[in-house]
């Protein structure tokens, strides 16, 4: 397919910049992919979907405050650092994007922090934007990830917001979060909340956690119109022997497993065996999808309605087709849905 096929009008005002007063009390549009049919919802009615043996897949991973605002030797110049992943512990090694990067080059130093406490030296060229840093500290590790996440911000994209807020710490973190290494939340899981948990137990709705370290590659621009062409960004996935058993015994006795944001889509179909199940996994994956694909694991996804031309879209409309999809996402927009991570969520069975 084409990127431009992804493409539509989304007004500014349309991303939500603050999440519902109540996580699970968001609007939830219901699109029956077969039918064309919409139904409009509640997310905490999802559970009214799902019954006795029905097993949720969510991912447990945890936002760190990768965003860092320092400057740069002699200069002064300010500079953003956008912490991607830790290279090496011991030797303080990060991956980062810096911003603006045409003047940053191996050997500067970068000062973060009001009177200098941590300082930063630049050793490689990544890509364009991205450049490896060395953290110049001297103290135990953890003190040295204390002072670094102490002077770093929760990484709500900006295009969501300019301003980040102290509440967004909370916000912007799923209530399950148990494994550091993601640098946006899984944003379909943002609407769970303990209550909706006791419902499920109720309902004998089973759950898993698999824990895919959310990057920005999928906030990316897709910039090749030809999506074969496109490349994503590699992210760490790992699926625990017991979560694999936990889908595969649903799987085999005929009960509908749902994948909770497009992370989890994308790590139940990276290693998927001959007979539809699904591995114990822990590793990497740059697992791009976008229509035509058939779907080896969900029955079910729920996500929240993306931006125009994002791979998150793609991997939506593979699941839900892309006519129903993007017809969902045209009565969105005329029923005043909201959009990004702290937006309403889609449901499609």
């Amino acid at each position: 397919m084409k990127l431009s096929q992804f493409n539509f009008e989304l007004p500014q005002e349309r991303i939500a910049q603050e999440p519902v007063r109540w996580r699970d009390e968001c609007r939830m549009m219901v699109l029956h992919k077969d039918s064309g049919e919409i139904e409009h919802r509640q997310f905490k009615d999802i559970v009214s979907y799902f019954g006795k043996g029905d097993i949720f897949v969510l991912n447990d991973t945890k936002v760190f405050p990768a965003r860092l605002y320092g400057k740069k030797e002699k200069t002064g110049a300010d500079i953003m650092v956008f912490l991607l992943r830790e290279l090496n512990r011991e030797q303080r090694l990060w991956d980062v994007i810096v911003d603006p990067a045409r003047k940053i080059r191996i050997g500067n130093k970068l000062y973060f922090g009001e009177d200098d406490s941590l300082v930063a030296e630049v050793i490689d060229n990544t890509t364009s934007r991205g450049r490896t840093l060395r953290f110049l500290y001297d103290g135990p590790y953890e003190e040295f990830k204390q002072a670094l996440y102490a002077l770093g911000e929760t990484p709500v994209p900006k295009w969501v917001k300019e301003t980040v807020t102290p509440e967004d710490e909370e916000n912007f973190q799923t209530i399950f979060a148990a494994h550091e290494g993601a640098v946006s939340a899984p944003a379909a899981g943002l609407h769970f909340s303990r209550e909706l948990f006791n419902r499920m137990i109720l309902k004998d709705i089973e759950k898993t956690f698999i824990t895919v370290h959310m990057g920005i590659g999928h906030f990316r621009r897709v910039d090749v119109e030809d999506l074969s062409k496109h490349r994503m960004d590699s992210e760490r996935l790992i699926i625990g022997q017991a979560a694999a058993d936990d889908i595969n015994r649903a799987h085999r006795n005929g009960h509908k497993v749902l994948a909770v944001g497009v992370t989890v889509m994308r790590g139940l179909e990276t290693y998927v065996t001959t007979n539809r199940e699904v591995n114990a996994f822990d590793g990497w994956t740059n697992k791009f999808i976008f229509p035509p694909f058939r779907y080896a694991i969900p029955d079910a996804v729920v996500s929240n309605f993306h931006l125009p031309e994002s791979t998150m879209l793609m991997a939506v409309a593979s699941f839900g087709g892309y006519e129903p999809t993007m017809a969902a996402y045209k009565a969105a927009l005329e029923e005043g849905y909201r959009f990004g991570p702290y937006g309403d969520a889609l449901l499609i069975l």
